[in-house]
């Protein structure tokens, strides 16, 4: 009797313990990432051969307690080497686990590896030599809680790779994860199997060699028992004989229908060859569809996939909307039908809007993810279709409030912003205290930022009201979900699929007052235009006429814009950041703005206020609320510094010129008696600069006009 280890990915662990038991194993014990279990040699090989789950097989040379190194290497010495395999064979050690005295893992692999040479010289042999590589005979030590154990890797290189597979697709599926799938839905071997995501085919393969009965193992050319002196080379071949014959009788006996379908061509014909490869081909019947497109190939069976997510594809809003219409369609057409779904993120997996029967955790790799089970009945299915008919709304059960706000709103700002001669303005912001974001429209796609949630809602209720505001907004705006992109400083686990969206720049060209600007709508935060101070760009240049115009911490260098298509005389930009300087070039020229009399200046706008020497006749400045940049030499409040900032900055205006003042800080108090002392009129002009789609939100910036007293 051999003692093993099967290894496994975490959430493995109950299914390959079920799986060794029906192959005749004995003392199995269930551990993390795997299975202990005894058997004799030839239901090792046969284990080996058949197992669907384990990534790999380990006999068990050692096991025991240790806390040293001496204990490692004494441990390692004492297992006689030279009877397992010949020093003419190369060796290699996999060590895993840390802790203790194992600081790191090629400390625990170099003392094996000097126990196994002092071994072979111990019994006056020549030393093997060491091959990190497809060496011929592979060790395997894991040290845990004080306890290592040392192994021989059963197996070889890692059981998933079952030898078919001539590529796999942007995320690929291992078949043993893909086994697992099937396992953990109990998968009967009988019913028919349709996987509308199907990509390089793997779920489905592994399923028609399970009902064909066509052992995974069959096409790999290597495995680890292969070198070692006790293996049996003869009772290996008469198990692989026996696996061959009843392949040949399983497949010829199979009568399981498979369907599978991806939008993409190139999967599908990935998949077709794959299916060949491993000989299951005439099993499956696989076509390009849309998974929103497809009808039930039968009257009912089991749907079992592992659809796209974040990881893979899409942005949020296409992926939301994805799942959400996949799940009315199974509710309208696939009753009767079992649903079984892998997917890395929770708010995806939720918006099918469908109750999960079974809930489970597996591991792709280290992402780890929730496994579902549902079932569709068959008799609700004409009341939930009645009832969407009756609704008439595409998303009938979510957020109706946010969607009917967001409607209205539409309605009333896409005509005033046509008179306006605007195509990007606000159209949500915050207006239901639930739904805490803000909604803007640039041209035809729509960029939401989430507003902070009070700590008084639990992140699992935030992130629910945002994923309604997804899946709300293209039904109730008409924007494709393609063109809905969502701007958030911080998102946590099971959402992180959200970042991607920054991988890909999207530029458009927006209209303002018969200016055009530049806009990055994914590359930052920000999208280069502040909306909210459109009326103010718009005074900058109804100001310019004639004058020497001067814009600091200018940003893109929008209202330098409009101050050069107002006449202005010159207009002088300074900005800290180069980034932002290049791109008020580009809209510069973008609007047709080109000559000497525009000066771009790169720097800390509060020393080249100190250093500068020229006069203004107009000045446009827009502080930020607070900064302590490592670019700047002292740390800046606009509440505390406004008065000596504005008194600096009145040094450079010409007789009758005026300074236009803005800032973003919200209780914001000017000193207007430290203003009038200094020679100063103030005037408060918030009233007049709030734009119409700011109504809801008036204390978004407030604005100053400054002159001569």
């Amino acid at each position: 009797m051999l003692n093993f280890f099967a290894a496994a990915p975490k959430g493995f662990e109950y299914a390959l313990a079920q799986e060794l038991r029906e192959f005749g194993a004995l003392e199995v014990k269930e551990s993390l990432a795997g299975v202990y279990f005894s058997c004799p040699l030839e239901q090792a090989y046969r284990i080996t051969l058949w197992t669907r789950l384990a990534s790999r097989i380990l006999l068990i040379l050692h096991r025991g307690p240790c806390d040293s190194a001496e204990q490692l290497y004494n441990a390692a010495f004492c297992i006689d080497w030279p009877s397992h395999f010949d020093n003419r064979c190369t060796f290699s050690i996999d060590f895993h686990g840390m802790g203790g005295f194992i600081k790191n893992t090629q400390f625990g692999a170099l003392k094996i590896k000097d126990a196994v040479v002092d071994r072979f010289r111990e019994d006056d042999l020549n030393r093997p030599n060491v091959q990190r590589v497809d060496a011929d005979f592979k060790i395997d030590a894991h040290y845990r809680n004080g306890q290592v154990t040392i192994a021989l890797n059963f197996s070889g290189p890692a059981l998933h790779q079952r030898g078919y597979r001539s590529g796999t697709g942007e995320a690929p599926l291992k078949e043993n994860l893909a086994a697992n799938m099937l396992a953990r839905a109990q998968w009967d071997k009988q019913t028919p199997l349709l996987d509308p995501f199907c990509g390089s085919g793997t779920v489905l393969i592994e399923a028609a060699m399970i009902a064909a009965d066509m052992a995974p193992g069959l096409q790999r050319s290597r495995f680890g028992f292969e070198h070692w002196h006790r293996h049996d080379a003869k009772l290996w071949q008469s198990i692989v004989e026996e696996a061959k014959a009843r392949a040949s009788i399983g497949k010829n006996r199979c009568e399981v229908k498979f369907f599978g379908s991806d939008i993409d061509s190139r999967m599908v014909a990935l998949a077709k060859r794959n299916a060949k490869s491993a000989g299951v081909s005439d099993l499956i019947e696989f076509s390009v569809a849309n998974a929103l497109n497809i009808t039930p190939p039968l009257d009912k069976g089991l749907l079992i996939s592992n659809p796209p997510y974040g990881e893979r594809l899409g942005n949020v809003s296409s992926l939301l909307q994805l799942y959400y219409q996949f799940g009315d369609k199974l509710k309208r057409e696939f009753g009767g039908w079992q649903v079984a779904l892998l997917c890395s993120d929770i708010e995806l997996i939720s918006s099918l809007k469908l109750k999960a029967d079974k809930q489970m955790k597996m591991f792709n790799g280290a992402l780890e993810c929730a496994f579902n089970l549902y079932t569709l009945h068959a008799n609700s299915t004409r009341r939930a279709a009645v009832a969407a008919e009756q609704s008439g709304a595409e998303v009938s059960d979510i957020a109706s409030a946010f969607a009917n706000r967001v409607k209205k709103n539409l309605k009333q700002l896409d005509k005033w912003a046509r008179k306006e001669g605007i195509d990007s303005y606000r159209l949500y912001d915050a207006d239901i205290p639930e739904y805490n974001v803000a909604i803007d429209k640039y041209i035809d796609y729509v960029v939401i930022q989430e507003y902070a949630a009070p700590a008084s809602i639990p992140e699992a209720v935030s992130k629910r009201r945002l994923t309604d505001v997804l899946l709300s907004l293209p039904g109730a705006i008409g924007v494709e979900p393609d063109k809905i992109i969502l701007k958030t400083r911080e998102r946590q686990k099971g959402t992180n699929q959200y970042q991607r969206l920054d991988k890909e720049k999207l530029e458009l060209v927006t209209q303002e007052y018969g200016a055009r600007f530049k806009l990055n709508l994914t590359d930052y935060l920000d999208t280069g235009l502040f909306l909210d101070h459109r009326l103010i760009r718009k005074l900058v240049g109804s100001k310019a006429n004639g004058r020497d115009v001067l814009n600091l911490f200018a940003y893109t260098g929008t209202a330098s814009v409009h101050a050069g298509l107002g006449g202005a005389k010159s207009v002088t930009t300074v900005d800290m950041s180069n980034t932002y300087l290049n791109w008020a070039k580009d809209n510069f020229v973008l609007n047709g703005l080109i000559g000497k009399q525009y000066r771009f200046e790169q720097g800390d706008c509060l020393q080249w206020i100190r250093d500068c020497d020229r006069k203004f006749d107009l000045i446009f400045i827009d502080p930020p609320t607070f900064s302590n940049s490592k670019r700047m030499e002292d740390s800046f409040d606009v509440q505390r510094d406004h008065v000596k900032l504005l008194s600096d900055l009145f040094k450079l205006l010409n007789p009758g010129g005026e300074i236009i003042f803005s800032n973003n800080k919200r209780k914001f108090k000017m000193d207007i008696e430290a203003m009038a002392a200094q020679g100063m009129s103030v005037t408060n002009m918030d009233a007049q600069m709030l734009p119409m789609d700011y109504k809801r939100n008036p204390h978004i910036h407030n604005t100053w006009l400054i002159t001569h007293a």
